[in-house]
C-alpha cells in the first residue's frame, strides 16, 4: 500500500512540475520593453523599432479595416494573440516586439535576459522565416513577395554586445 501511495505522490509531483514549466507568459507591450532596449549603449532596438512600419502597422488601416480581424491580426499584436494573456499591451502599438521575440512577462528582467539560454527557456523567440512568414504571406492582399533575407535587414536591432 505505501509502495502505490509513493507512486502515485511521484505521479502528481512529476504532472504539477510539468504544469508550471507549460505556464503561459503574458504580452507586456513596447514601453515595457523600452525600459532597457531604448539606450545607444545597448542597440536603441526600442527606438528602431519605433521608427519602423511595424510600429506605425495600425496607421497603414484605413475605416472599416481598423476593425477588421482579418487586417488587424497581422497590423496588431494586440489582435493576434489570446486576449487572456495579454498584462500591458495595447491595440495602437502595432506590431511590437512580442509578435517576433513572443510574450515578454518571463524574460523581461536583465538577470534572466544577460543569459541567452535561460531568456528562451522564460519564451524569448528568435525570430525566424517561419516567424514574419506568419503576416508576409499571400493571405495580405498587399502581398508583393517577400525576401526574408532582404527585410530582416531593414529591421535589424542588434545588441552591440552581439556584433
Amino acid at each position: 500500500m505505501l509502495r502505490k501511495s509513493s507512486i502515485l505522490v511521484l505521479f502528481l509531483v512529476f504532472i504539477a512540475g510539468n504544469a508550471l514549466q507549460a505556464q503561459e507568459y503574458e504580452y507586456i507591450g513596447a514601453a515595457k520593453c523600452k525600459m532597457c532596449h531604448n539606450k545607444p549603449t545597448t542597440g536603441a532596438q526600442y527606438k528602431i523599432w519605433s521608427e519602423s512600419k511595424h510600429a506605425k502597422a495600425m496607421d497603414a488601416l484605413k475605416g472599416d479595416e481598423k476593425n477588421d480581424p482579418k487586417c488587424t491580426k497581422c497590423h496588431s499584436t494586440y489582435a493576434s494573440v489570446d486576449e487572456s494573456l495579454i498584462a500591458t499591451l495595447k491595440m495602437e502599438e502595432g506590431v511590437s516586439c512580442e509578435s517576433c521575440h513572443g510574450p515578454g512577462s518571463g524574460y523581461k528582467s536583465n538577470t534572466v535576459m544577460k543569459d541567452r539560454n535561460k531568456a528562451i527557456e522564460k519564451g524569448l523567440i528568435i525570430p525566424t522565416e517561419e516567424t514574419c512568414l506568419k503576416c508576409h504571406n499571400e493571405e495580405s492582399p498587399n502581398f508583393k513577395g517577400f525576401n526574408f533575407d532582404e527585410y530582416f535587414k531593414k529591421i535589424a536591432h542588434p545588441v552591440p554586445a552581439d556584433e
